[in-house]
């Protein structure tokens, strides 16, 4: 392969690179001395495989056979935890990319064996090390189909994900040959489930006609009650799943219509997400994690009902296992089904219009998730009020109701909040189920409430009580796609999207601290005109979210978010200030705003309200020369101009007192040409003597305008120039030859 020599100079770099960090964290852990520990052992282990990947890569050496890397995999599923030492897993991605890289290029010169006759051996260590996300595309290597979700299906784009599963081609493929899909993307198998090994059970995958007689997609529709928890720390994703069926249009963008166990049934069903400024396509078969019969994770109320547990698959397959989606926030699956921007507030210490911005949202259609700190000590510990610390709930509602007692008459806040365990864990306090505050609620706006006393898990609560007994509000608001277009007209959200990245040594400059570097951080212009309408202040809001990429999918490397968040500077006169910004600017000019804090979060968002004028936003990470991809997105209540801050590029108008040179090495030529056709004559040839003399008089030119003593090389060059010429009669057996002929052959 062309490349080969390439890649054997990463490998010798990398195996450097990676034998001098475990060599520093040896010593710093033996204080230098020369024993060997367990640790050393399972370090050298993973040496000796990493070598033995690299070996592969670089076409030799080190194990470059399908040994080598199946060596790799059994070390690294053999480890504990199922990943590899902290030394050798902050270097695996970069590993990883080289393989990548490959992939699209091995081609013919991929090992094969008779058990895996596509030479798919980098496709198998990835998959393994990613949990059945293959990272390149290539012949079975097919994840997510990015598309434009407004679009019929089917109607793609292009996009960051490579080679795609498409769900029209594969269903047909199913009911042209009779058979039930089974994805090899995403196997029913426990490495789909958990990437740790201490997480490592056994399940039994059954297809929803296995578990049940007459298994439905849906059954009455969707519901916020179809969402209830299994066994997996998932709550922030149903939560956010029984918000996304409030809004129907937003619902069928991510759970399409055309899943179906009835119509053309073949086993495969399909899911829409979005991905850092796109929607993708991800397919999936309908074998489901059980246990005894019944799903392990989240499922429907009705026993019959699939469209929650499916749902839930596909965006496991996502992010590479189920055991991924342990632990999250609300705001993150509500992005991933909405594309909209998140902003949290500390309820606690929000500001004081916070019902105001509650309300604003709701209209919006916008969703809303609420949390309270949790116990330290205890799981899930419960309130005396009824509340569960550390467990996402959503608020599906927000209503002035009126309300009439013997001394009061008037508007109270209230909130309609859900548990999405969808049983009897409610509040017990004022507004509850069957309190005796309902009693001062006329019929009909109870009816208009929809207000029922089920143990169902959601319930109404005040707005004075969400402030005393919560903690955290998430407001994912919706861009213009996620809302209607006649009903919500104006009360969309302008959105800018730009997509970036921190490069070490290039753009990822550090905080404000770092002072120096600063100013090399990407940097985004953005022209505030219009105030918002109803501000009484004449002022611009705006939610700036800086979200870096990638991050929860790669957990099982060890690799966790990186702290991140932004800065905003105001900038008086915009036309006379450099492209990019230096550091001079930012050394005399302080921050008007930024993001709260610096945070190991997926998304940093804050809300801004700014006066009209000229900005410049910075994002960054909070140390210096970490690397990552992200994407910053802004979002104002009218529209904005936003450009990335850099210098034009391009060609400029040539200064008058520039003249036009002639090439040096034309010059030569031409001159040379005229001496060949002295010595030729009329005839336009030449004889190898004649030949030479030419010969003679370009070397002699040539060496006179490099400065180099015609009598260091006139010896060589004479015995040279005659050698030449004779091979040359001797070669074409011609008694002359032409200027023509001459340059053809010499060229």
């Amino acid at each position: 392969m062309a490349f080969k020599g390439f890649f054997k100079a990463i490998k010798k770099e990398v195996t450097g690179e990676i034998g001098r960090q475990i060599d520093k964290a040896v010593n710093k852990r033996s204080g230098g001395g020369g024993g060997s520990t367990g640790e050393d052992q399972i370090m050298a282990v993973n040496m000796s495989s990493v070598e033995g990947i690299l070996g592969l890569l670089g076409g030799g050496g080190g194990g470059s056979s399908a040994s080598g890397l199946q060596s790799l995999i059994n070390t690294i599923q053999n480890l504990s935890g199922g990943q590899l030492p902290t030394n050798v897993g902050n270097l695996l991605p970069g590993i990883l990319k080289v393989a990548e890289i490959i992939g699209h290029g091995m081609g013919d010169d991929s090992p094969r064996t008779d058990q895996n006759p596509d030479g798919s051996f980098i496709d198998g260590f990835v998959k393994t090390i990613v949990g059945g996300r293959k990272i390149h595309g290539g012949k079975g290597s097919k994840k997510a189909k990015p598309i434009n979700v407004d679009d019929n299906y089917g109607q793609s784009r292009a996009g960051i994900y490579g080679g795609t599963q498409d769900y029209k081609e594969i269903k047909s493929k199913c009911l042209s040959n009779g058979e039930l899909f089974e994805d090899p993307e995403f196997a029913a198998e426990d490495a789909s489930v958990y990437f740790s090994k201490n997480e490592a059970r056994g399940f039994q995958w059954m297809r929803p006609h296995e578990i049940t007689s007459d298994p439905q997609f849906f059954v009455s529709g969707a519901s916020r009650f179809d969402v209830k928890q299994g066994e997996l720390g998932d709550c922030w994703l149903l939560a956010a799943v029984a918000n996304l069926t409030l809004n129907e249009k937003l619902f069928h963008d991510v759970v399409p219509e055309d899943n179906s166990f009835e119509s053309d049934y073949c086993g495969v069903f399909h899911f829409r997400f979005w991905q850092y400024g796109q929607w993708v396509d991800v397919v999936i078969d309908d074998r489901l994690p059980t246990k005894y019969g019944k799903l392990v994770f989240m499922h429907s109320e009705d026993s019959n009902e699939f469209w929650s547990a499916l749902l839930e698959k596909a965006y496991a397959k996502l992010h590479g296992s189920y055991e991924a989606l342990k632990g999250g926030t609300t705001c993150e699956a509500l992005e991933d089904f909405t594309g909209g921007v998140t902003e949290m507030y500390e309820v606690k210490n929000g500001p004081d219009n916070l019902f105001n911005i509650m309300m604003k949202a709701y209209e919006r259609s916008s969703f809303m998730g609420c949390s309270i700190e949790p116990d330290p000590y205890k799981t899930e510990a419960e309130t005396s009020e009824g509340l569960i610390r550390g467990h996402a709930y959503s608020i599906t509602s927000i209503k002035y109701v009126d309300i009439e007692t013997p001394r009061v008459r008037g508007k109270i806040p209230l909130l309609r909040i859900r548990n999405p365990w969808g049983n009897e864990a409610e509040w017990k306090g004022a507004w509850s189920d069957g309190s005796k505050e309902w009693e001062f609620i006329s019929e009909d706006v109870k009816e208009d409430l929809g207000l029922t006393f089920d143990a169902d898990g959601e319930f109404w609560m005040s707005y004075k009580d969400f402030r005393k007994y919560w903690d955290r509000l998430e407001i994912c608001n919706l861009s213009a796609h996620g809302l209607d277009d006649e009903e919500d007209e104006g009360k969309r959200w302008v959105n800018n999207n730009f997509e970036g990245a921190w490069i070490r040594g290039a753009t990822a400059g550090g905080c404000r601290n770092f002072l120096e570097t600063f100013a090399a951080n990407p940097q985004y212009i953005i022209t505030l005109d219009s105030p918002d309408e109803d501000d009484e202040n004449q002022k611009c809001t705006l939610l700036v979210a800086l979200m870096q990429k990638n991050r929860r999918a790669q957990r099982k490397f060890g690799i966790d978010c990186l702290t991140i968040g932004f800065a905003i500077y105001a900038i008086p006169d915009p036309d006379s200030q450099p492209k990019p910004l230096p550091v001079r600017f930012f050394k005399y000019n302080a921050s008007v705003a930024r993001s709260p804090t610096f945070i190991n979060l997926r998304e940093v968002c804050s809300r801004f309200s700014l006066n009209p004028g000229t900005y410049v936003i910075v994002p960054s990470t909070f140390e210096p020369n970490e690397e990552g991809e992200f994407i910053i997105r802004v979002f104002t209540e009218s529209s904005v101009q936003m450009q990335e801050n850099d210098g034009d590029v391009g060609m400029g108008e040539v200064d008058d007192r520039v003249k036009e040179t002639v090439d040096e090495e034309d010059e030569q030529k031409a001159r040379v040409s005229e001496f060949f056709k002295t010595v030729a004559g009329d005839d336009n040839e030449i004889d190898w003597s004649e030949l030479k003399e030419v010969l003679d008089i370009a070397m002699k030119r040539g060496m006179t305008r490099l400065n180099i003593p015609i009598s260091h090389v006139a010896f060589t060059f004479y015995y040279f120039t005659t050698f030449s010429a004779w091979c040359l009669s001797l070669l074409f057996m011609l008694p002359s030859l032409s200027w023509d002929v001459l340059c053809v052959q010499v060229l």
